[in-house]
């Protein structure tokens, strides 16, 4: 279920393995002093520009009839490699963004777990209620605003699954008919939440009372 957490110390480890993703590609290095990238697979073609010795360029597809095409400055274009251009492989990182903020967000609320609870509380570094603690942590965060009431959030964003839920959700409880908790999922089956004025700010199983909503205000 996305990204996984277990402790605030362990979700740092994990969540950048998350973040930060690779794979394997291949690249065209210029071994000439100069080579022409034309718009099509062949002299007779336009120019786009010129690549020059030393450069590496993403590979888009195999080599065919000693031409490849290769990706420069955001545009493809194709040069010839016999004698010019050795093709090796290579392991690039990408960042995932979408990850990356719902890493962001989790962290910034688990900065806040053993504070205080109090009923209408907005400032978690005061005293917050649940509502008031997650409509703190988005805004903050990701400059979402909500209402400051559980019932009022569940109305905002799209509705997922517990298959489809990842760190960030809102999770929502119920009692007396009605909708009277929130929590925010932190992965691995976890919540954070404040919970009582016993207990205060902390985390618990998702599951520790049947959640009746979840919704991703971060899709």
């Amino acid at each position: 279920m996305g990204l996984m957490l277990s402790s605030p110390g362990e979700s740092q480890a994990a969540a950048a393995q998350a973040v930060v993703q690779t794979r394997s590609c291949y690249v065209a290095k210029i071994e000439a002093p100069s080579v022409d990238v034309y718009t099509a697979a062949s002299q007779g073609a336009n120019k786009r520009g010129q690549a020059r010795r030393g450069q590496s360029f993403e590979v888009l597809g195999r080599p065919r009839q000693g031409w490849v095409k290769i990706l420069m400055e955001g545009k493809e274009g194709y040069i010839r490699t016999v004698g010019t251009a050795s093709i090796v492989e290579k392991t690039m990182e990408t960042v995932d963004e979408a990850v990356k903020v719902r890493r962001e967000v989790v962290e910034y609320a688990l900065q806040f777990v053993g504070g205080r609870y109090v009923y209408g509380g907005t400032d978690p570094n005061k005293g917050v209620d649940c509502s008031g603690f997650t409509r703190y942590v988005l805004s903050k965060t990701v400059s979402i605003n909500l209402p400051h009431s559980s019932g009022g959030q569940s109305s905002y964003g799209k509705e997922v699954s517990e298959e489809e839920m990842q760190p960030g959700d809102l999770l929502f409880y119920s009692g007396g008919g009605r909708i009277n908790h929130v929590a925010m999922y932190i992965g691995d089956g976890k919540v954070v939440h404040a919970s009582t004025e016993k207990t205060g700010i902390k985390t618990s199983p998702y599951d520790y009372r049947e959640p009746v909503k979840i919704i991703s205000l971060l899709s």
